[in-house]
């Protein structure tokens, strides 16, 4: 070893020597730890002796009863509380399971802690099956023990030595509660050969928004199986289903809150109940369900279940995968749509609403941004549409002399000949504009399926809409009229009247299609459209007719634009040069005249006859 190498040594081993002198902890220190540790020793010591006396009791009053549980029967309906910064859940002693869940960074219709289900509002019904008998959980009162702010063991005991363990754990920073059962000496008193738990799961689903009618119709049952599908039951009326496979969870929905009930290894013999209540009960929904999940009474294997008490948030529920190390899917619990309509959303309108949510600003300057993207992305569409409209309006005369040459019925096959031959020499598609109008849906409607979807609008006010998840009642009555209700959403009938000037504008630069005497009566239905936005609309949420009004102002504005570009005259210019170019066929226009040429055919052989 050289000399060099030994200088590195000792200098390392100085290094280690000082840090570990430095670093070591004061008198104060080792007293405070000292005292910390004897307080968890004492601690201990304490739920010990307190189990101790329990189970002496307990042996005492067995004497005079050999029936499992008989101590059981007696005691008082106590509530223990778990709480995070998030959720507080109330546990009843009597059956030992949730008899409410509060989440705590949302407010009800009255400013109040925004409560899912407290007291009748839910029943949660644990069954254990024994050799002779059944053994209800919620007949019994359970000893909590070992109770923190966010665990607790609730203990049902058969006897001095065999119980049942309820535990309880409230997962830091989420709105999971593990749920967890354990048996212990229990194989001599619960059934060897039924290993199964059956539970009935009911809920009345409170109303939490303002309008009854429409968070109805976000307000449903579902659920996943074990293969992974997603079925939802109809929101409206009296519905029950038994699912043939497995299922995975089990989730009772309002419009931006779920109660979802896990099992780590699936439920079975399932039977789900959906009923649909009348407006004005303060409730949606009577939504039960009944199942059966696998158990070990001999006390080898726990029986786990999760439940989330939650926000109907897309980037909460996705980041319960990584919460629970269970593949969940809870996200499909956010109303975005069909496949398609869903994978947009996703891709697009998610990301855009998050990165715009960053910057601090109010929701509705929010939406006029998205607003703006929006109609900026999908400009070139709508730049082909109008140019399309636009050539096919300069071929109108053209067209009317096509029209006035072939007047009868039986010419209508020539007619249609001299019309794809007038729009081939121009070099103009009468396809030409429906393609961009098509390929515009999926964004416009995905977003028609987001906004209702998006908590964060939640009792977000913008202008004189106090809610954007909810109708604005500026105007309003106190009688009920048929289809309007007791109000009249503003932004609902700006939306309207911006819907009915759009049309009005879009008329003057319509196809010659449009313009002939078949089609006045859409014409006028264009009109009428408009007024009934307002009957279907009017219950839905302010932030949603916002955006339509938005997206309707915009849409005029661009096509005035774009009018002021796209002149008739250079359009005309356009299509004179059209016409000195050579000609090339598209597929569409061969097989189309292929087409006519057949049916050409098939009427001369029917007139030979």
């Amino acid at each position: 070893m050289d000399k060099n190498t030994i200088i590195g040594f000792v200098l390392i081993a100085l290094v280690l020597i000082g840090f570990s002198w430095f670093s070591r902890p004061s008198e104060a220190q080792l007293e405070e730890y000292k005292r910390y540790n004897d307080s968890i020793v004492e601690v201990q010591k304490i739920l010990a002796e307190e189990e101790l006396k329990k189970r002496a009791e307990i042996k005492e009053m067995s004497v005079d009863s050999g029936a499992p549980f008989y101590l059981s029967q007696q005691g008082e309906d106590e509530s223990v509380v778990l709480k995070n910064e998030l959720v507080k859940v109330e546990i009843g002693t009597k059956g030992g399971t949730v008899q409410s869940a509060t989440l705590l960074k949302y407010k009800d219709q009255e400013k109040e802690d925004l409560t899912l289900f407290a007291g009748k509002d839910a029943l949660f019904e644990l069954i254990f099956h024994g050799a002779n008998r059944d053994f209800i959980a919620n007949q019994y009162y359970f000893t909590p023990l070992l109770q923190t702010d966010s665990t607790v063991k609730m203990r049902l005991y058969a006897d001095a030595d065999s119980y049942i363990d309820f535990d309880y754990l409230l997962k830091g920073d989420a709105y999971i509660v593990d749920f967890n059962i354990s048996y212990h000496n229990m194989d001599e008193i619960l059934s060897a050969s039924n290993k199964y738990i059956d539970i009935n799961w009911k809920q009345r689903l409170r109303q939490l928004e303002r309008s009854a009618k429409f968070e109805n119709t976000r307000s449903e049952l579902a659920y996943r199986t074990g293969s992974g599908d997603h079925e939802y039951m109809p929101y409206d009326g009296v519905k029950q289903e038994n699912p043939e496979e497995p299922l995975q969870w089990i989730a009772y929905k309002n419009q931006f809150f779920s109660s979802v009930f896990i099992a780590r290894n699936n439920f079975d013999n399932v039977t789900l109940n959906s009923e649909t209540l009348k407006n004005g009960s303060g409730y949606l929904k009577n939504l039960s369900s009944k199942m059966r999940i696998a158990t070990d009474p001999a006390g080898n294997d726990v029986t786990g279940m999760i439940f989330y008490f939650g926000p109907n948030q897309f980037q909460t529920m996705k980041s319960m995968d990584e919460v629970t190390g269970v593949d969940l899917d809870l996200e499909k619990l956010v109303s975005l749509g069909w496949v398609l309509f869903r994978w947009v959303n996703r891709i697009f309108t998610l990301p855009l609403f998050h990165w715009l949510s960053n910057w601090g600003l109010s929701m509705g300057v929010i939406l006029l941004i998205m607003t703006i993207i929006v109609k900026l992305v999908v400009l070139p569409f709508t730049y082909k549409n109008f140019l399309s409209s636009a050539k096919m309006k300069a071929l109108k005369p053209e067209i009317d002399k096509i029209n006035a040459k072939y007047p009868n019925p039986e010419d209508a096959l020539r007619k249609q000949q001299e019309t794809m031959a007038l729009y081939s020499q121009y070099g103009v598609s009468p396809m030409g504009g429906c393609l961009p109008m098509l390929l515009q849906i999926p964004i416009l409607f995905a977003l028609f399926l987001f906004v209702p979807s998006a908590i964060e609008l939640r009792q977000q006010s913008f202008l004189w809409a106090d809610d954007l998840s909810a109708y604005d009642d500026l105007i309003s009555w106190s009688v009920n009229l048929p289809l309007l209700g007791n109000h009249i959403s503003l932004f609902c009938l700006l939306m309207s009247a911006t819907n009915i000037l759009n049309t009005w504008f879009m008329q003057k630069i319509q196809p010659p299609m449009q313009q002939q005497e078949g089609m006045k009566f859409f014409k006028w239905f264009m009109y009428l459209m408009p007024v009934i936005f307002i009957f279907v609309l009017n219950d839905y949420p302010s932030g949603l007719n916002y955006y339509y009004f938005l997206s309707t102002v915009f849409s005029i504005g661009i096509n005035y634009i774009l009018m002021r570009i796209v002149t008739p005259a250079k359009v005309r210019a356009q299509l004179e040069k059209n016409l000195l170019k050579p000609k090339k066929k598209s597929s569409f226009m061969s097989r189309l005249e292929e087409m006519q040429k057949a049916q050409e055919e098939m009427q001369k052989n029917q007139r030979r006859r």
